[in-house]
C-alpha cells in the first residue's frame, strides 16, 4: 500500500529525454549576451564615481518591448517542453489566444517514445513543430535560426523523476539552452515553468530550477529590454488522481501519518495554462516570481480521500502508514549509494517520496517559516473535486496523460 501511494506522489515522465550517459553537474555561468551600456564615469575629489548626469535612465520593460502592444496574432511564442503534460496545454491555450506558436518536440516524444513527428504535428496543430534535441544547445540553435524572430518564450520543460544527473541536465542545462535559443531569436519575455516547492529546496532537481531562475534575473538585470515570469505551481490534478481507481475498486484510501502532514491548492492544467499565458503581455507579471495554486482552500490528503469516498457514496476506510518507514528507506538506500553510486537515483527518488508525504505545496510565510493557504494565490475555476468526479465518471483512461507531473 505504502508503494502505491508513493507511486502517486513521484513524478514521471517528462518532456525530455532521459540522459543516454551522466553528465557532470555544471559549475555556475552566466548567458553571453550584449550587456546594457556602461555608465559613463568622472572623477570626484580622486575617486572614480558613476555620473547619472551624462547617462540616460534605461528604459522600462514597457517602453522597451513594444510586442506588448501588438495584437496576439502578431506575436510569435516559443514553447519548449511543447509535449509535455502541462506543455500541450500551454500550446493549445496560446493558439486558442491567436498567438502564432513555435512548438519544440522531440522526434519520439510522448511515454516511451511511443509519438511519432506526424502524431506531434497532428496534436498542436496549428503550432509550427521543430523538432530538435534541447539538450544540444548548438543543434537546438541551428534547428531554430530559420524560424525567427520570436518575441516570447515558454519553457515548460522538467526532469524526468528528479534523478540527480537528470535534474542538471534538463531542469537547469536543457532550460538554460531553451532561453539562450529565444534571445537568439529576439525573445523579449522569457515565462519559466518552475515549481512551488523550490523554496524549500532539500533536492536535486530543486536546486537546479533555482539555479537557472538565478540566471534568468541576471540575465533580465543586465538588460533592461528583457523580463521574464517566474511560475511556480502547487499540485497538478493528474497528481493527485492516482488512488481514484484503487478506490473506486473498493480498496482503501493510503496516506502518510494521520493525513495531515501536509496540504496543497491543486491547480488544473487548462487553468495553469490559461495563467502562464496571462504573462506573455501582463507587464504586472514581469520580472517576478508567482506562486499559483487553484481556487478553494488548501487541502490534505486526508480531506482528499474524504471527499473522493463522498463523490463515490462511500464510507471513508483509510490506511495509515508511518512516515518513519520512509525515513529508514531512504537511510538504506543512502547508505548503498555511497559503495553503489548506480543506486544514487533511487536514493534520490525516495527522499522525492518523503518530500511530497510531508511538506505542503503552498508558499512559505517569510515571517513564520510555515505554509500558509492565505498567502498561496488562487486562480481559475476548476476544482479537485470536478476532477475526481470525472475520473469516477470516465476513468484515468479518459484524461489526457501526458509527460510530466512533477511540482
Amino acid at each position: 500500500m505504502a508503494a502505491l501511494l508513493l507511486s502517486s506522489r513521484l513524478p514521471t515522465a517528462t518532456a525530455t529525454a532521459s540522459a543516454s550517459t551522466s553528465a557532470p553537474r555544471p559549475s555556475p555561468r552566466f548567458i553571453s549576451f550584449p550587456a546594457t551600456p556602461a555608465k559613463s564615469c568622472r572623477r570626484h575629489r580622486g575617486r572614480i564615481v558613476a555620473s547619472s548626469a551624462t547617462s540616460p535612465p534605461a528604459p522600462s520593460p514597457a517602453a522597451a518591448q513594444p510586442f506588448r502592444s501588438l495584437a496576439p496574432s502578431e506575436t510569435t511564442v516559443l514553447v519548449t517542453g511543447a509535449t509535455g503534460y502541462i506543455g500541450r496545454y500551454v500550446v493549445r491555450e496560446l493558439l486558442r489566444r491567436g498567438h502564432r506558436v513555435l512548438a519544440v518536440a522531440r522526434p519520439r516524444s510522448g511515454i516511451r517514445g511511443k509519438n511519432s513527428q506526424e502524431d506531434v504535428v497532428a496534436d498542436l496543430s496549428p503550432a509550427r513543430v521543430v523538432f530538435s534535441d534541447v539538450t544540444d544547445p548548438d543543434a537546438l540553435r541551428a534547428d531554430l535560426s530559420n524560424h525567427g524572430p520570436v518575441h516570447a518564450a515558454v519553457c515548460c520543460l522538467a526532469s524526468r523523476g528528479g534523478g540527480v544527473q537528470d535534474s542538471w541536465r534538463v531542469d537547469y542545462r536543457a532550460t538554460l539552452h531553451t532561453l539562450q535559443a529565444a534571445r537568439s531569436l529576439g525573445a523579449a519575455h522569457f515565462v519559466l515553468l518552475s515549481a512551488v516547492c523550490v523554496q524549500k529546496p532539500l533536492l536535486e532537481f530543486q536546486r537546479a530550477k533555482l539555479r537557472f531562475e538565478d540566471e534568468l534575473a541576471a540575465e533580465a538585470a543586465r538588460d533592461a529590454a528583457f523580463t521574464y515570469s517566474v511560475v511556480r505551481p502547487t499540485a497538478f490534478f493528474k497528481s493527485l488522481g492516482g488512488q481514484v481507481e484503487v478506490v473506486k475498486k473498493g480498496n482503501p484510501y493510503v496516506m502518510f501519518g494521520d493525513g495531515k502532514l501536509c496540504a496543497c491548492k491543486p491547480i488544473s492544467e487548462e487553468d495553469l495554462a490559461s495563467f502562464i499565458a496571462d504573462c506573455i503581455f501582463d507587464q504586472d507579471k514581469a520580472n517576478k516570481v508567482l506562486p499559483i495554486g487553484g481556487p478553494g482552500k488548501a487541502l490534505t490528503p486526508l480531506e482528499q480521500g474524504e471527499m473522493l469516498f463522498r463523490l463515490l457514496g462511500r464510507e471513508p476506510k483509510f490506511i495509515k502508514v508511518p512516515i518513519q518507514i520512509m525515513d529508514g528507506v531512504i537511510w538504506v538506500l543512502d547508505g548503498l549509494a555511497k559503495v553503489f553510486p548506480g543506486l544514487e537515483d533511487a536514493a534520490e527518488f525516495g527522499k522525492i517520496g518523503r518530500y511530497y508525504a510531508s511538506e505542503s505545496m503552498l508558499v512559505l510565510d517569510p515571517e513564520t517559516g510555515e505554509y500558509s493557504d492565505e498567502l498561496t494565490p488562487s486562480y481559475g475555476t476548476d476544482t479537485l473535486e470536478q476532477f475526481f468526479d470525472k475520473v469516477i465518471r470516465e476513468g484515468m483512461a479518459g484524461q489526457e496523460l501526458g509527460e510530466q507531473t512533477i511540482f
